[in-house]
């Protein structure tokens, strides 16, 4: 089981919410063309992070950034339909993956396994409630079937696997360097 101080889940909470900030539909962030962090910081939020109200937290962050943009910053609001509520099931996926793999978590090459099967099974999930959820309910294509939501799922779920791979990369980078130096901080004392 990951346990984490309580500076270490703040620090990290903080960090999360910031890639959300800079990488939400690109609404704010200077950098230009970075992949939205969204599902894979529900990932690790999950993951690092223990107390649960984060969870809502999170979900308030993204509907405020896309309230903003849309309002204020001139984004298109097409994407804000009845089915926006799928997002809610879509990110829990993500986020209670995490949390499985939380209990699971080693500093060994055997993690990988249920690393990647427990980011790939809420992956996918997470793309039906959210792609799904926004071709059958949210009202932009009148005749909705299972054939043509198949050739979108083809189309456009291989680009949120590498979102999610990219940030989860990055993430991991960051776990095993600061192990590592964790691990040399002990071993001179």
């Amino acid at each position: 089981m990951l346990t984490l101080s309580k500076t270490h889940q703040i620090i990290i909470g903080l960090v999360l919410a910031a890639l959300v900030i800079v990488t939400r539909g690109h609404h704010f962030a200077s950098i230009n063309h970075l992949p939205s962090a969204s599902l894979a910081v529900f990932f690790l939020a999950g993951l690092y992070l223990r107390p649960t109200w984060m969870f809502p937290a999170l979900l308030a962050l993204c509907a405020g950034l896309d309230f903003y943009s849309i309002t204020f910053a001139g984004t298109s609001g097409f994407c804000v339909t009845p089915a926006y509520g799928f997002l809610l099931p879509a990110y829990g996926v993500m986020w209670l993956a995490g949390r499985w793999f939380a209990k699971r978590i080693s500093f060994s090459i055997n993690a990988l396994l249920p690393l990647v099967g427990s980011v790939a099974i809420a992956a996918t999930v997470s793309e039906l409630f959210s792609s799904g959820g926004f071709y059958f309910f949210g009202g932009r294509y009148p005749e909705p079937t299972l054939a043509v939501f198949g050739e979108r799922l083809m189309k456009y779920f291989p680009h949120q696997l590498e979102n999610i791979g990219f940030w989860l990369g990055v993430a991991l980078i960051v776990h095993v360097a600061f192990a590592l130096a964790n691990r040399q901080q002990r071993a001179k004392v």
